[in-house]
């Protein structure tokens, strides 16, 4: 196959099949290093190639959109979320935008259930006891759990990676589901009663999993949200770290309004408030949802198809803009 010329730069370091690949079909500029590059170098990065490979990390603003002398026509982001793109800037600027959705929706609902099972389960408070040697005996009261056994989930958001979740939830963990989407949704194939209202999902369940996309002027859930939580209700957020107004979830884990939480994502990632950090009753990743070298090798063969496709003129898989 004859290499394409188009100037593709990648913004962090892929997988080596992946790499492999893009170096066999374009003019491509890797990181080796794999450190974040900065705004001065994505803005010069805007001028020298056709072509942007960027992740959820790095924040492509309007300003850099509409960097003088712009040369790159597509930016294939690897991400099922594009909320790190400046979406309407990119329609006004001509600019192609594609994710890659569906291949990382298995990996991202184990995370969540997960992160359902260790918080409910006060596995980090547990494990910490045990690092720092303070498991001297065994007991039938200290640190106990919730079950979750019969217990009803509440999904926000009941796309791919909700309903993935939710039938984990059902089948798996035996949780009766509610959930609020903003359109109907119907033909699920396991139980599941919608609701009209966030609000109606917070005052009812037990655990609530966010599995909505982030980028709004304000978080989804919001502090007013969080109050209708049962004090030992517990929140989950695998979706995107502006989703939840993460102050008021802080304030609520640690006044006991909220039993606990299970986060794998931020408002300001990488930064993690040291006043989360401390708290032994929320369980906490660095963004993992969906860490498998299967799915991130998907990825990024999705965001190689849609670059392809974009340069042959034909019609991307995963167009966004």
């Amino acid at each position: 196959m004859k290499k394409n010329q188009a100037k593709v730069l990648v913004t962090r370091t892929l997988p080596v099949a992946v790499e492999a690949r893009l170096k066999a079909s374009y003019d491509v500029s890797l990181n080796q290093d794999d450190k974040a590059l900065s705004s001065s170098e994505l803005a010069r990065a805007m001028t020298e190639y056709d072509a942007l490979v960027p992740t959820v990390s790095d924040r492509i603003d309007s300003s850099l959109l509409q960097t003088p002398g712009r040369q790159v026509r597509i930016i294939a982001n690897i991400g099922v979320g594009y909320n790190n793109i400046a979406i309407d800037t990119a329609r006004a600027q001509g600019v192609t935008v594609s994710n890659t959705p569906d291949v990382l929706t298995d990996a991202t609902a184990d995370i969540a259930l997960l992160l359902i099972l260790a918080t409910t389960r006060r596995a980090y408070a547990s494990e910490r006891k045990l690092r720092e040697n303070r498991w001297n005996d065994f007991s039938l009261t200290a640190g106990l759990g919730c079950s979750v056994q019969g217990k009803t989930l509440g999904i926000i958001g009941m796309g791919r990676i909700g309903q993935a979740t939710a039938k984990r939830a059902v089948f798996g963990l035996g949780m009766k589901v509610i959930f609020y989407n903003r359109s109907q949704v119907s033909n699920l194939d396991f139980a599941a009663k919608q609701l009209h209202s966030i609000d109606e999902v917070m005052a009812l369940a037990d655990v609530v999993s966010i599995h909505a996309p982030g980028g709004g002027s304000s978080p989804l859930i919001s502090a007013a949200h969080i109050a209708k939580l049962k004090p030992s209700a517990y929140l989950i957020n695998t979706a995107r770290g502006d989703c939840i107004d993460q102050s008021a979830l802080i304030e609520a884990l640690s006044t006991g309004q909220l039993a606990g939480a299970g986060l794998d994502v931020y408002s300001q990632e990488p930064h993690v408030p040291e006043a989360l950090r401390a708290l032994d009753n929320v369980s906490l990743l660095p963004h993992i949802g969906s860490a498998t070298l299967e799915v991130r090798t998907a990825m990024g063969m999705l965001a190689i198809d849609n670059l392809d496709a974009f340069f042959a003129g034909t019609a991307l898989p995963s167009k966004v803009v």
